[in-house]
């Protein structure tokens, strides 16, 4: 090697790029993908529960661990002694999950309920205070009505809306100070 032994690497020549945020680090991420396009990217998945094996429909075996066994048997019982355990603690592990969300739910449910009665009391109470509304308000036209009608007839024909004049029309305020 003429040049000293040292071969340049294709790290060093890289300027060293340090991301400041979480878009700039997927910014890099992604110039670093489309810097080889045909290149094969892995996609990972949801890696899948575990599941213990069913058990046996029959064992030939059925030696356990006490004497007659032969040195070599104990460890197939040992084995499948060990394999059934995991299968009945998945078991259970599977009942207080199920358990755990059946009591979710009925929790869930029984708030679900709760405030359905709420808003209801609540609307109840507002539909209430509306209607207490509107009759003050009945109330009160009512008894203008009553109090209106012992005045003059010629205040009516002034109020009427009909023989009123639109105000509108006449500017009450003009642009340019003229």
């Amino acid at each position: 090697m003429a040049d000293g032994g040292k071969r340049p690497n294709k790290k060093l020549l890289q300027p060293l790029v340090i991301p400041r945020n979480a878009a700039e680090e997927q910014r890099l991420k992604l110039e670093r993908l489309m810097k080889n396009p045909e290149k094969q990217v892995p996609i990972l998945e949801k890696p899948k529960d575990w599941a213990p094996r069913p058990p046996p429909e029959f064992v030939r075996d059925v030696m356990g661990s006490s004497a007659g066994a032969g040195s070599g048997e104990f460890h197939v019982y040992r084995h499948l002694r060990r394999r059934e355990y995991m299968r009945e603690e998945f078991m259970e592990k599977q009942a207080a999950q199920q358990r755990l969300e059946e009591e979710f739910q009925k929790k869930l449910d029984n708030n679900r309920k709760v405030a359905e009665e709420k808003t209801e009391k609540r609307r109840k109470k507002r539909q209430k205070l509306k209607e207490k509304k509107l009759l003050a308000k009945k109330a009160k036209q009512d008894s203008t009505k009553t109090t209106g009608s012992e005045n003059s007839s010629s205040e009516e024909e002034e109020n009427s809306p009909n023989d009123k004049v639109d105000d509108c029309e006449d500017p009450s305020f003009v642009m340019g100070g003229r």
